[in-house]
């Protein structure tokens, strides 16, 4: 049977089928709470004039198979304006799966679906874990001016285990013990919170006020920064509790909130997504404290994976890295399309991915210094490595 291609405006109408969302989201291979309707949902209630989302849906023997949120804006880039189509909930998700159920062979009408429909020079889908897509990739890339597959992460994951009731080894112990005798000097107790609709507002409320009062408020970089972020994350974080996915390690001194870790929590995994601390408490390591609760507490409960969620590529300071047993790559996957704008774009990046080595090169060699390392970047085959 064919595949049967349409576009709805929005997540909210009831129109959108919730239910085969929901049955194709759980069908597929690394699906993520940030591929989750609540928190899609409202991403979309965040969009800003001038973001247009449409979102592809596909069914084939009456049963949807493929679902694709886009939203279409146009972006400065050098001296162009030109039309760019990404994912929705760029950039505060860490995490997503492509929602597609489909063999290859209908890649290419779905591209051709997505350039007639949101005409683009970029179709750009970041954070996407490598895995059973790499088909649907090759087809992409064949039907692209340049294509591009950036690694932007490398996460840490620790596996839980038996062993983990043992006290860590290494420099990890003792900073452990002396952040909790600092703790307990001065009083403070941590506590695990399960989040519901009931309890929610209050808890992102405390959480929040500790976000502003640290570095991550003073350079306004934190998720609650903003109004419009503020209402993303009160909105989404609301949904996902509602689902019983949100958890809380909280810090707490006197019924205050004084440090955190936030994390959701789906088949097993908690993601590490967010953490803050008030900067008067900053001696006492409480960050290292709270994440080996996360662990603890995955025991009690038979969870299977802490994992950081999402950390910068170069010189990650999350403290996972100590404890880590394994890691996920995710990328940035670039398509650029046949339009005038996009292969000047895509032209532009192979010039560039060319001269910078040269630059860095020329640079190491007039600095006397070693070369930095480069960025990864894997080339879909049939296409140049950029």
């Amino acid at each position: 049977m064919a595949l049967q291609l349409s576009w709805c405006a929005s997540l909210r109408t009831p129109s959108f089928p919730a239910a085969g969302y929901e049955a194709l989201r759980q069908r597929v291979a690394g699906s993520t709470p940030f591929n989750h309707l609540g928190w899609l949902r409202a991403a979309e209630a965040a969009l800003q004039p001038g973001q247009q989302l449409q979102i592809l849906l596909g069914h084939l023997d009456g049963r949807l198979c493929l679902c694709l949120p886009l939203v279409r804006e146009r972006q400065a880039v050098g001296p162009l304006n030109v039309p760019v189509v990404r994912h929705l909930g760029h950039p505060l998700s860490d995490r997503i799966a492509l929602l597609l159920d489909l063999p290859a062979h209908h890649a290419t009408q779905v591209l051709q679906a997505i350039r007639k429909h949101l005409p683009h020079a970029l179709l750009q889908l970041s954070e996407v874990v490598q895995g059973g897509d790499e088909d649907w990739l090759r087809q992409w890339a064949a039907a692209c001016s340049t294509f591009e597959r950036r690694l932007t992460c490398r996460v840490p994951v620790h596996r839980i285990s038996e062993a983990d009731r043992q006290e860590v080894s290494g420099d990890p112990r003792y900073k452990l013990r002396r952040a909790r005798k600092r703790i307990a000097a001065c009083g403070a107790q941590v506590r695990r919170v399960v989040a519901d609709r009931h309890n929610i507002t209050a808890l992102l409320d405390a959480i929040s006020a500790v976000e502003a009062a640290s570095w991550k408020g003073d350079d306004d970089v934190g998720i609650f920064s903003g109004s419009q972020r503020r209402e993303w994350m009160y909105h989404a974080f609301t949904e996902l509790a509602g689902e019983g996915l949100v958890c809380l390690v909280l810090l707490e001194l006197d019924g205050r909130c004084i440090s955190y870790r936030l994390g959701l929590l789906e088949h097993g995994r908690i993601y590490d997504y967010n953490l803050a601390f008030v900067p008067e408490q900053r001696e006492l390591g409480s960050g290292r404290v709270l994440l080996e609760e996360w662990i603890h507490w995955g025991l009690d409960e038979g969870w299977s994976w802490v994992d950081a969620s999402r950390v910068s590529l170069e010189n990650s300071s999350h403290q996972l890295h100590e404890r880590q047993t394994g890691q996920v790559e995710q990328w940035r996957l670039s398509g650029y399309s046949w339009r005038p704008d996009g292969i000047a774009l895509g032209l532009a990046l192979r010039c560039w991915r060319w001269l910078k080595p040269r630059l860095r090169k020329a640079d190491s060699a007039a600095t006397v210094t070693p070369n930095p390392t480069q960025e990864r970047t894997d080339a879909i085959p049939g296409h140049s490595q950029r």
